[in-house]
């Protein structure tokens, strides 16, 4: 087993913002929960979570007995917190880094400009460290760390969940046998009330284009690998909904169109990846669908939509996707492990673990998971993205 520090006590890995639990398909998080669950199967040691605001933490420890103990009563939510004290310290992560056993699981869900010299730290300290998307904001960050996770022999991975959905990945084997890319259309949305968790950062230190369209534009560039590569990338936007929500500039809704060349015939192919983060209310948190044509056949995915609806009293009509978190518990356990969301976690952990006991390699991990050393082109096509938003021109890529 491998301990585990947690920097970062938001949504993903509490399911709280703030000290409220969040009205969407997290309010249980993910992280913490998986994690929890790993230690009762023997993958996980101690866990600790990192946060700012120490004075959160008696919050934190609440809503895990009341929630998650109360829904899978057997569970361990024990935890060790930093700070220690209830204070506010925005050094806590440092502290928890130097208390960590060499070797260790670093698990980075902060905001996006945070990730660099959080995830420098981690692999400084000789840690092995997952980092939620998008893993950096430029090229030079990307391969700065590439060049230590190397270095250091650890494992950098990057969290993009989608890679571990079986529809996504089947979708991708697909792509790989219809010939020559041409065509690809990408939509990505979360409601309205994202902008309140978020309005500490949103528009600050980073945009929807880097939340969202990081999913879609990872997937594409993974299912296009030797096929074909990115040229360049043009940004819009819509704005209104943000700036009156927020009181300040930010943009509702990012679209980056992509030129791409296809490596052996040289044909042309293009992109288009759209974020927003004004959507209504709906039967579902995140709209995510795409359509993807090759020169031998076309794919159409609604994530959304699996064809699998409840209604009830309480939570109105929702469409359901147990493929990557299923909260509801069998005869009082969780009984999750099969989802996307944790097995991108659980991943990570039986990887680092593996690479630290030498029972692997970073060139056979480089295969298999999202690391640093196959991420880069993600990063270079969001960073080109936000450039052009600002330059108002094409970026080369």
């Amino acid at each position: 087993m491998i301990d585990v520090l947690v920097i970062g006590t938001g949504e993903y890995v509490t399911g709280l913002a703030g000290e409220s639990v969040v009205e969407s398909d997290k309010s249980f998080g993910v992280i913490a929960l998986s994690l929890f669950d790993m230690r009762q199967r023997g993958l996980v040691g101690d866990i600790s979570l990192v946060g700012r605001n120490g004075k959160r933490f008696d919050a934190i420890r609440e809503h895990f007995e009341r929630n998650l103990k109360g829904a899978y009563p057997s569970l361990d939510v024990s935890f060790n917190a930093y700070p220690k004290e209830p204070i506010v310290d925005e050094d806590a992560y440092k502290v928890a880094l130097g208390e960590m056993k060499k070797g260790s699981a670093v698990l980075i869900f902060t905001p996006d400009d945070t990730h660099f010299e959080i995830a420098k730290e981690a692999l400084e300290a000789g840690m092995h460290v997952l980092v939620a998307k998008p893993l950096v904001k430029t090229l030079q960050e990307h391969r700065e760390l590439m060049d230590l996770s190397q270095a250091k022999n650890t494992l950098l991975m990057l969290e993009v969940h989608k890679r571990f959905d079986p529809i996504y990945a089947d979708a991708v084997d697909e792509i790989r046998t219809l010939g020559d890319f041409s065509y690809f259309n990408a939509y990505m949305s979360q409601p309205k009330s994202q902008l309140e968790t978020f309005k500490a950062w949103a528009g600050i230190s980073s945009d929807i284009s880097y939340y969202l369209n990081s999913h879609h534009i990872d997937l594409l560039s993974w299912a296009l690998q030797d096929i074909a590569r990115p040229l360049s990338v043009y940004a819009t936007a819509s704005r209104g909904v943000a700036d009156d929500l927020l009181g300040r500039e930010v943009e509702d809704t990012i679209t980056l169109t992509i030129a791409w060349e296809n490596i052996q015939s040289k044909n042309l192919a293009t992109s288009i990846h759209t974020a927003s983060w004004i959507a209504p209310p709906a039967d579902v948190h995140s709209q995510q669908r795409f359509f993807y044509m090759g020169h031998k056949g076309e794919i159409n995915i609604d994530q959304a939509h699996r064809g699998y609806s409840i209604a009830t009293d309480t939570k109105g009509f929702k469409s359901a996707n147990p493929l990557f978190m299923k909260y509801t518990p069998r005869e009082g356990k969780f009984a999750g492990q099969s989802g996307y969301g944790y097995q991108s976690i659980a991943h990570f952990i039986t990887s680092s673990h593996s690479l630290e006991k030498k029972s692997t390699n970073l060139k056979q991990l480089n295969k298999t998971l999202p690391t640093i050393a196959n991420t880069l082109q993600t990063t270079a096509i969001l960073e080109a993205g936000y450039k052009s938003l600002r330059s108002k021109k094409v970026e080369n890529i």
